[in-house]
């Protein structure tokens, strides 16, 4: 089992807080003679696989790594052009890392105010008045579970389909935000999380949750 991430978000739906708990890696890496059997393309400035998939590698994923080295988008280590040092022969053999990106901030942002608008169609789509919004959104490799508060702050927690107590966990971190971040006299309402305390508990109880399940009166 396992917890992915934490969003908070404000009720404007501005992301103020982000924590990555637990990222699995999926990454594959693999030597290639020239040409190279897969179409690569860039997107949103990566270079992602258009076309072919072999030994894990799938459509998405992204280049990572080039001989060992990290790119930078759409550029190696040292500022070449990932396509055309691909498209040379003189390159060859060559190894290259595939994976998924890793979320930018700014796609973060971006992700957190997106869902804050899909919460509030949800809510509106609703034949009953008063319906809430979006709680929870499953697909096969994880759950995006959601709880808004009356003041309309909304707590996210990504996790294992398999987790439990992920109910019990949202008003915990809650209850954390109430205490750790409300209370803090230099804490201003609506903006970014920056206390030391709060990530401290936050990591404590996913760290709990993870291994215990729903939290318990007291806990």
């Amino acid at each position: 089992m396992a917890i992915f991430s934490v969003y908070v978000v404000n009720k404007a739906g501005g992301l103020i807080y982000q924590l990555d708990h637990y990222a699995p890696r999926a990454d594959t890496e693999k030597t290639f003679s020239f040409p190279l059997d897969l179409v690569l393309r860039p997107h949103d400035e990566r270079v992602v696989v258009a076309f072919g998939q072999r030994d894990g590698i799938r459509v998405g994923h992204a280049v990572l790594a080039i001989n060992g080295a990290e790119v930078n988008g759409r550029f190696t280590a040292d500022g070449k052009d990932v396509l055309e040092f691909l498209g040379n022969p003189a390159n060859y053999p060559v190894s290259i890392r595939f994976g998924r990106h890793r979320l930018s901030s700014n796609e973060k942002l971006m992700l957190a105010s997106m869902f804050h608008s899909l919460f509030a169609i949800g809510s509106q789509l609703s034949p009953e008045i008063g319906s809430s919004g979006i709680e929870m959104l499953e697909t096969d490799t994880f759950k995006l579970h959601c709880f808004q508060t009356l003041t309309g702050i909304k707590f996210m927690v990504l996790a294992d389909p398999r987790q439990a107590g992920i109910d019990s966990l949202l008003r915990k971190i809650y209850e954390i935000y109430s205490d750790f971040a409300l209370k803090n006299p230099f804490y201003s309402l609506e903006m970014p999380i920056r206390c030391e305390l709060f990530d401290q508990n936050l990591k404590l109880a996913l760290e709990v949750a993870e291994k215990a399940g729903p939290f318990g009166p007291g806990s």
